[in-house]
This record gives C-alpha cells, structure tokens and sequence, in this order.
C-alpha cells in the first residue's frame, strides 16, 4: 500500500515521502496516529501544494537574509576593551558581545549565528562571519578599541 508520510518515521521514511509499505502496517499503526495518510490523488495534490508553499517561503526567508546581508556588511560593530601593551586585551570579545552591539542597531542576531572561530583578542578590525541563513553569509566589520 502506497502511503504518504505526515510525521518522520525512522526507518521508514521522512515527511512528505511516498513509500510503499504493508497493508497491516499502515492501517494498524501509521493511519490511527495520522502519521501517514494513503496516497491517493486528493492528497498527492495537497502534498504537491504544501510542497509549493514550503518551498515560496523558504524562497522568501533567503531574500528576506540577502536584505538583511546587504545592511550588516555596510555597518562597523564598534566596541572597546581594556588592554595591555602590544594592543593585546584583558580577557576577550565574545559573540554574545557582538550580538548585543547588534542588538543596539536594531538588529536582531542570534550569537549562536555568529561564527567566531575564536574570541577577538586584540585591538584592531576583525571580519566576522554571520551566518544568516544555511545558503546566506554576511562578514561584518569589528573595530575593537581602548576603553
């Protein structure tokens, strides 16, 4: 029996795919908890729609961080820090700190997005790179100065 799944199922397939499986199976255990509906023509168009839909807004998400791209690579991230000889600082700049200069932009920025490999320890410009969205990176400037 052709199903369509709803929900994940490990093993056997992932939302949204169409899979043969037994009779028993489907009518026992995937159709009682609507993990799974039979493929018919009705639902085969409405997976056909749903997938249209997940598709136009996952199109839109990634324009949505182009936009988004364009405004963080014009901007300079400001932010200062006490330091020792040789521009060398007392402890470091954290993503969390540069999320939070974001934040006083208007810009909401998760820290986990910010990809720092490691923490900014000098005075000076950095690139970072932002990841907003898996196919979308940004690289915004920091200019890290003396408190």
């Amino acid at each position: 029996m052709k199903v369509i799944f709803m929900k994940d199922v490990k093993g056997k397939g992932k939302e949204g795919e169409i899979k043969e499986v037994s009779e028993g199976y489907a009518r026992n255990y995937l159709f009682p908890k609507n993990i799974a509906v039979p493929a018919n023509k009705g639902s085969l168009k409405q997976l056909e729609t749903k997938k249209k839909h997940e598709q136009a807004r996952a199109e839109e998400e990634r324009r949505e961080a182009e936009e988004l791209k364009k405004k963080i690579e014009s901007l300079t991230i400001e932010l200062t820090a006490k330091s020792g000889e040789g521009g060398r600082l007392f402890g470091s700049i954290t993503s969390k700190q540069i999320a939070q200069a974001f934040k006083k932009k208007d810009i909401t920025i998760d820290k986990r997005k910010i990809e720092l490999p490691e923490p900014i320890r000098a005075l000076g410009y950095s690139d970072v790179p932002v990841r907003l969205h898996p196919q979308v990176t940004a690289k915004v400037r920091v200019h890290v100065t003396e408190a």
